[in-house]
C-alpha cells in the first residue's frame, strides 16, 4: 500500500497557506487540498521552501495529473494541470516516483 497521512487544507485561508514557509516535511506525510467544485485548479511554489510533487485528483478520486519535483521559485509561474481536479495532494519531491504513483490510479481517503 501506498500510504500517507495528510493534514487537510479545506477551507480558502489553508488552502492559500498550504505548505509555504515549511522547511522539512515528513517522509510520509503530505497535504491534501479539497475544493468545493472540480476544476482546473492550478497551483504555484511562490513561499514553498521545500520542492514538492504534486497530484490532482478527481472527484472519482482518480489520479488525472502529477507534477513531478515542483521547485522552489523566485518569480513563480502557475502549474496548470491538463485535468478537471476537486482535489490536490503535495508531498516530498521523489514520492510519486518511489511509490510508482500513476495517472489513472484511484486513491482512497
Amino acid at each position: 500500500e501506498k500510504c500517507f497521512d495528510a493534514e487537510i487544507a479545506d477551507s480558502d485561508s489553508e488552502r492559500e497557506i498550504g505548505l509555504m514557509n515549511i522547511t522539512f516535511l515528513d517522509k510520509n506525510k503530505g497535504m491534501l487540498f479539497i475544493f468545493e467544485q472540480e476544476d482546473y485548479h492550478s497551483f504555484w511554489m511562490k513561499n514553498t521552501l521545500i520542492p514538492l510533487d504534486i497530484i490532482w485528483i478527481n472527484s472519482d478520486k482518480e489520479i488525472v495529473y502529477i507534477k513531478e519535483n515542483a521547485q522552489v521559485c523566485q518569480i513563480c509561474a502557475p502549474i496548470n494541470p491538463k485535468a478537471k481536479s476537486k482535489y490536490v495532494f503535495e508531498v516530498n519531491s521523489g514520492k510519486a516516483k518511489e511509490f510508482n504513483i500513476k495517472i489513472g490510479e484511484k486513491v482512497r481517503f
